[in-house]
């Protein structure tokens, strides 16, 4: 049988991979240009750069487990809920399956030998799927979606950290703005396109909530570096 692809498969790596890149950018970015605008030495500078990606990373993946175990806790719940009821009323199982069938389009007689069908086939599959929503496609993957944050996050905040050791000095912090709001709209542009999105208010969307946070770090440590100086 021929299977075609869709967009919507790739949702669940693709949002924590996105996810963890832009959260990687914009972190390390807007502390790197609030530790530089209170022109701080440049060791320090790297330190908290390096201090910043290890921390967001750990952070990221911790995040994303927790996140993703409670709802594959939830989805467990409530597929072990689903076959007691299947074991308990069979027939009444069939009934309201056969009544989503129904609501969705189907003439009753139809519905009825549908769900009679599917049920024979895969009971508790076709309940988790057309009366709870889930499928193979939505099921969590707590693991998987932890190592793809923090590998995506550690990845993109690789990049304002590096632009920092290539350019260090009064270029540093035009430098670290310009290569990560250039990486973001890419970012944006390469989600939006695998996600089958629209380009445009993607990338709109992330550039201009990533310059915002930029500049109010940048902002906060000049003010931070006048006070003490």
């Amino acid at each position: 049988m021929h299977r075609e692809p869709h967009s919507i498969e790739k949702i669940g790596w693709l949002r924590a991979a996105v996810l963890g890149a832009n959260d990687g950018i914009v972190s390390i970015a807007s502390l790197l240009m609030g530790v530089v605008s209170a022109n701080a030495a440049q060791h320090s500078v790297l330190l908290t750069g390096v201090a910043g990606l290890v921390a967001g990373a750990m952070s990221m993946a911790t995040g994303e487990y927790v996140s993703v175990s409670s709802q594959s806790d939830t989805e467990k719940a409530a597929l072990s809920e689903e076959r007691e009821e299947l074991t308990a009323d069979f027939h009444g199982e069939l009934h309201e399956l056969a009544m989503i069938y129904s609501s969705r389009g189907l003439e009753l007689p139809l519905a009825k030998e549908v769900a009679r069908q599917l049920m024979a086939h895969d009971a508790l599959g076709a309940h988790a799927r057309d009366e709870l929503g889930i499928s193979e496609i939505t099921t969590a993957r707590p693991l998987q979606a932890a190592i793809a944050s923090a590998m995506s996050f550690a990845l993109g905040a690789a990049l304002p950290l590096i632009v920092t050791i290539v350019l260090a000095g009064q270029w540093a912090l035009p430098a670290i703005a310009i290569a990560a709001l250039v990486s973001l709209a890419v970012l944006g542009g390469v989600a939006a396109k695998a996600g089958g999105a629209r380009l445009l208010p993607a990338v709109i969307r992330v550039t201009f909530w990533s310059a915002l946070a930029m500049g109010v770090s940048s902002g906060v440590g000049a003010l931070f570096g006048a006070v003490v100086a």
